[in-house]
């Protein structure tokens, strides 16, 4: 079983699974994962999202970013500086409407989240744009 850096289960998911795990899912949340969607800008219910947790795929429930490295972008997306862990996210070359950018996705079940971008915030100067219907919050325990 191939582990993350913060000692995750990163085992890819089967075509199966992944089915069976989506069954329930919204047709906008397949959308976005499975058709490379994007959410229209200032409408997804995690933008303004402040309290205490994680994010994590909306699909298989990996952990893909903390709320402590979240931060107002303006562009309509939620956004952050840095993932949970780098191996939680793969990243590949999107040339879809004839320009070239990042995608992310999921690392254990290769959904899509959105594209990360070298505008950011330091310390990365990354700015990592997600789509809200990709990722499920969990507050922190307390």
């Amino acid at each position: 079983m191939p582990t993350s850096s913060a000692g995750y289960d990163l085992t890819p998911i089967d075509a199966n699974t992944r089915a069976e795990m989506a069954k329930d899912l919204s047709a906008e949340v397949r959308h976005v994962l499975f058709e490379h969607g994007t959410e229209p800008p200032f409408c997804g219910g995690l933008l303004h999202e402040k309290e205490a947790g994680d994010y994590v795929c909306a699909l298989c429930s990996l952990p893909l970013f903390r709320s402590a490295n979240k931060f107002e972008s303006g562009t309509g997306w939620p956004s952050f500086w840095e993932p949970f862990a780098p191996d939680h996210i793969r990243e590949l070359t999107d040339t879809s409407y004839g320009r070239v950018r990042t995608e992310i996705r999921c690392a254990r079940c290769d959904s899509h989240l959105g594209h990360v971008f070298p505008d950011g915030p330091k310390p990365t100067g990354l700015r990592y744009c997600l789509n809200s219907a990709a990722l499920r919050f969990e507050p922190e325990a307390g």
